[in-house]
């Protein structure tokens, strides 16, 4: 079976030491992810993590620079790459129409100092965002994550 390869243009936003995260239920078990989602075809990946994040969180940012790549190559029907940015806030869209994720129940705000507690997926990305915030060196590519892999949480 061919698989296709999927770009997913991701967004950290911070503000007041705390990142946008959407929240997710499914089969009694919450757990956040980033906001963003596919690229589309003829579409920068700047324009799509903007776009997701419009469209999803009812905000408008500035895409930065790409901080982090994190790929899922089994578990879904496509081969997943994360292309996480980091996004400036500029100002909240009035009267957006949200368009969920699957399984989305809400959007949080999480704590950036206890971030590597939380229940963010990818979890390698915990440890990472925390030493971008924190301005420590942090890994870009941070490999492949999948199910069953053992959670990041040092």
């Amino acid at each position: 079976m061919k698989r296709e390869i999927r770009n997913s243009a991701k967004a950290l936003v911070i503000r007041d030491g705390k990142m946008a995260a959407i929240k997710i239920r499914d089969a009694g078990e919450e757990w956040y992810i980033m906001p963003g989602g596919g690229q589309e075809p003829e579409e920068t990946l700047p324009e799509a993590v903007c776009r997701e994040v419009s469209e999803e969180l009812g905000i408008n940012v500035k895409c930065k620079e790409l901080l982090f790549v994190v790929e899922g190559v089994h578990g879904e029907s496509f081969h997943r790459v994360d292309l996480i940015f980091n996004c400036e806030f500029i100002n909240d869209i009035p009267h957006a129409a949200l368009q969920s994720d699957t399984n989305q129940v809400g959007v949080e705000w999480l704590d950036i100092s206890t971030l590597n507690l939380q229940q963010l997926y990818p979890s390698k990305l915990r440890r990472q965002i925390m030493n971008f915030y924190e301005g420590k060196p942090y890994k870009v590519y941070l490999g492949n994550e999948e199910a069953g892999d053992p959670e990041c949480t040092e």
